[in-house]
């Protein structure tokens, strides 16, 4: 009997949780669960902030991640998907190679938008580790002579680094632009708290500005000013990888894949999407791509993938968030707990406390995936892994 093969795109915190479950989930099956990601390291992307900052941070590898599961690994990048023939084209280090499939899990994330003219050649971002590090080393150059940077999006993501750039090169200095308030979605004690070690950092705020245009050293605003700076961080918005639109998917206007209440594509069934990937809709609203969503929702969907190979119909993927943490730094926090629809709830962290708490959640996902060779944890009590809120923000 020919084994059924499940595939898994993208190695981030959702595809190596889909790909762990998945292998456990199905290990008394004739079940083959393949994950394909361009890199064999695992990119931590709530410590982007701190890699970009120079900061060294624990190096995981994912074939080491999935050790002793029964998952495989391959190494490689998916440039063809064709969900009729159920079909992945893989371009890797030996070429090219076609995996067939199953039963696919779409975790491929998404990518810092970078529409706006000049961003991919004038501006860097956190997309993964070597884009981190590209911006570490500018902020090295710059640290020796002084210079401006520009942190360009206002919401969390933009926060964390803005922040860590500051303590870290307190010589630069550091101006956040965003169309709205930093903090903003947060509750009153913590948006002060937010707000007040920005500036004790001596981060400049610039709010109900939107950039237009990068030129080289330069960045536009859109009442026609120009602002010299000496290197641009972007981090204003984010849209999904381009695979699944080319493949026919149904998707949104951003490119996530639309699913139903399991998490299936609504074209195409065989095709699940979890994390910054899929169009989640839950009764208060959309899911916007976090980490705390994310992991859950991979949990959800290997769940799923395995209830239907034994013949049995799936429950409704529930979910509801839990808290915002957001760094300030390495000595300072905050932390807005928050109803299921995010919206903010009557208690916060701040300071130290927060400090700890934010690092215990950062270290979480390794944590968990771990536990999750030998052990089934529940999808809801995994809503607790995972930090910031890296939602979309307008350009600036």
């Amino acid at each position: 009997m020919t084994p059924t093969t499940i595939v898994v795109l993208g190695g981030g915190y959702t595809g190596v949780m889909s790909a762990i479950r998945l292998a456990r989930r199905t290990r008394r099956t004739r079940t083959r669960v393949i994950l394909v990601n361009p890199s064999d390291r695992f990119t931590e992307r709530l410590r982007l902030h701190q890699i970009a900052t120079g900061q060294r941070t624990a190096d995981h590898r994912i074939p080491a991640l999935l050790h002793g599961t029964g998952a495989e690994f391959v190494r490689g990048r998916a440039t063809h998907l064709d969900p009729e023939r159920r079909e992945v084209r893989i371009a890797g280090d030996g070429g090219e190679r076609t995996l067939g499939y199953d039963y696919l899990v779409y975790a491929l994330g998404a990518v810092t938008d970078t529409s706006v003219p000049g961003v991919d050649a004038h501006a860097h971002t956190l997309d993964d580790a070597e884009a981190a590090h590209r911006f570490a080393e500018r902020l090295a150059e710059l640290t020796h002579r002084g210079g401006t940077v520009a942190v360009v999006g206002s919401g969390l993501t933009g926060v964390e680094a803005a922040a860590e750039i500051a303590e870290g090169h307190p010589n630069l200095h550091v101006t956040l632009l965003g169309s709205a308030e930093p903090g903003s979605m947060m509750g009153a004690k913590a948006r002060r708290h937010l707000l007040g070690a920005l500036d004790r950092l001596g981060v400049e705020i610039c709010t109900g500005v939107r950039v237009t245009k990068v030129p080289p050293n330069a960045v536009e605003l859109n009442g026609g000013e120009t602002v010299p700076v000496d290197a641009v961080l972007w981090t204003a918005g984010v849209v999904a990888a381009p695979l699944a639109r080319a493949a026919g998917l149904t998707v949104d206007d951003r490119g996530r894949v639309v699913v139903d209440a399991t998490l299936a594509s609504v074209s195409h069934p065989s095709v699940y999407a979890v994390g910054d990937a899929a169009a989640i809709r839950q009764s208060w609203g959309m899911i916007h791509g976090t980490c705390q969503s994310g992991v859950p929702s991979a949990a959800y969907a290997a769940d799923a993938i395995a209830r239907r190979l034994r013949g049995k119909r799936p429950r409704p993927f529930r979910f509801g968030y839990v808290h915002q943490p957001v760094s300030l730094g390495r000595r300072d926090a905050v932390v807005q707990f928050t109803r299921p629809d995010d919206t903010p709830g009557r208690w916060c962290l701040t300071g130290r406390a927060a400090v700890v708490y934010k690092e215990a959640v950062t270290r979480s996902p390794a944590v968990i995936y771990r536990l999750s060779r030998w052990l089934t944890i529940p999808a809801r009590a995994l809503a607790r892994t995972g930090g910031r809120a890296n939602r979309p923000v307008a350009a600036g």
